[in-house]
Parts: C-alpha cells; structure tokens; sequence
C-alpha cells in the first residue's frame, strides 16, 4: 500500500492529551504558564516555561520521565504498527514539539514507524536547558494564514507533503486530528483523500459546520479503539481501489497490445472491383 500517506497531529490523536499541559501540571508550573498565556504566544511561553523549569532545578531527565508517563489508549499503538505493517507512509504535523514527540515516540517503540516529523523544534542547548522555538518564525514573516496560529500553518505543511507526493505518482492521504489547527490541513485535501477528525472536539465542530468546503471523505472517531477500527478500514477500502484501478489499467493495456491473427487475415475474402 505504498501509495497511502497517513498524517498524524499528535496531542489528543496519538496520545490522549496535550503534552505542554500534561509536563506543566505535573512539574507544578502551571499557575505560571497561565499568568503568562495572555501577554505572548503559547508556543513562546512554552520556551519561556522550560527555562523557569531549569531555574528551579528541573533536568532533561526529570522532564523525560514525565513525558515517558504520558496517558496513551492502549489501541493506539497498534493501529500505528499495523498501518506501517500494511506499507502505508505516516508521518506527523503537530503544534507540540520535536523533543517532546520524539522522547513519547521512541519509549512506545514507534519512532520508526514515523518517516517524517512536522512540528516545532525542541532541542537541549549547551546550558542542558530545553528550548521550543515556533516552526514558523513568525517574527521575521507572517504565514498570512487566518485560520492557524502564528508559528504554524498545518495547510502549508500538507500543501507541501501533496507537492512532493505529486512527483511521485498519486498518492491518497489519510488525515487525523482534533483540534481547531487541523482544520486548515482538511481543506487542503482533495477528493479521494480521507479526513478523521475526532468527533465533539474543535475539528469535528469546524467541519460540521462547513462540510461543503471539505472534499475528503470524513470518517470521524472517538476514542483509540474507533480510530484503529476506522482508520484500518479507510486503508483496506484505498488498497481495494488502487487495486481495481490497477486491473483496469492493465486490462486496457492488455486490449490495445491485442493484435488479429495472420491467419485470420488470410482467411478474409479479396476485395471486390468497382463497376464503373
């Protein structure tokens, strides 16, 4: 099923939270981070967030554990495993962080399932301090899109990842997320593709309300039982497409290539003259 690309966002899809919460609660620096919020980007208070953290004491490590214990449907993984298995190409687009993603990724056991990661980058520096810089510099430009935050257009990052998928043959895309940032990416799908936007979040409510603008099939979930099962499905069915489209085009093939018989040219009767 080489020619599926299956797009993931990452908090509450592939885990079951939003990781920036889960480490701020459970490191106790959440009244912070909401004094904060109002005067800057989250994406800024979050690097602002990793350095108050490593000011109090807090280690790469104490940040890695808390992120190892990140709540997880115990269908994610697999959905994951057997989409891979099946030859489909995941990759990641989400708000979150590379460090973040990564530490989450590799303590499931997943990380090589992923081809690509699109997100905000998140590295330690020479201080052993976690910085999370936007994807986007929004200081330096605008994305001049309306509907994503400032340090990430998902619409773009799709455009791009349809781009490159152009150069190497059709290819069907398979979307998931939940939040109101996934719905920029849905519009950018195009027929025959699939959206999987979760259902009562902020995505599932933007499509319902402005289905015609959606061309993708939209085939919602609820939990990580649903996802897998629906997700699965929206596999097989694209698989059996492809499949069909394939014989066809064989069977065309097969018909022009077809070529009469000598002996059946020798069988014909002559021409008649015409009477003059």
């Amino acid at each position: 099923m080489a020619g599926i690309v299956v797009v993931f966002d990452f908090d509450k899809t592939i885990i079951d939270l939003d990781s920036d919460n889960w480490v701020l609660d459970e490191l106790g620096a959440t009244d912070l981070f909401n004094q904060l919020l109002p005067t800057m980007p989250w994406n800024s208070v979050m690097d602002r967030m990793m350095k108050e953290l490593h000011t109090q004491g807090k280690t790469i490590n104490d940040i890695k554990e808390v992120l190892k214990g990140t709540p997880i449907h115990p269908r994610i993984v697999p959905a994951i495993k057997t989409a891979h298995s099946l030859g489909c190409d995941l990759r990641i687009v989400s708000d979150a962080n590379l460090f973040f993603i990564e530490t989450i990724l590799v303590h499931l056991g997943i990380r090589d399932c992923f081809s690509e990661i699109n997100t905000n980058p998140g590295y330690v520096n020479e201080e052993g301090r976690l910085r999370i810089l936007p994807f986007h510099d929004f200081h330096s430009s605008s994305h001049c899109c309306n509907l994503c935050p400032p340090n990430m257009c998902k619409g773009m990052i799709i455009e791009r990842i349809q781009a490159s998928l152009t150069k190497e043959g059709k290819k069907t895309l398979i979307y998931l997320g939940d939040g109101s940032g996934d719905f920029c990416p849905s519009l950018k799908l195009k027929e025959g593709d699939y959206v999987m936007p979760r259902k009562n979040f902020p995505v599932w409510d933007l499509i319902c309300q402005n289905r015609a603008l959606v061309r993708a099939e939209i085939n919602e979930w609820s939990d990580g039982e649903e996802l897998e099962q629906v997700l699965i499905k929206n596999i097989e069915t694209i698989s059996l497409r492809q499949s069909h489209s394939n014989s066809t085009q064989l069977l065309l093939v097969d018909c022009k290539m077809e070529t009469i018989p000598m002996a059946a040219h020798e069988s014909l009767p002559p021409a008649l003259p015409v009477t003059q």
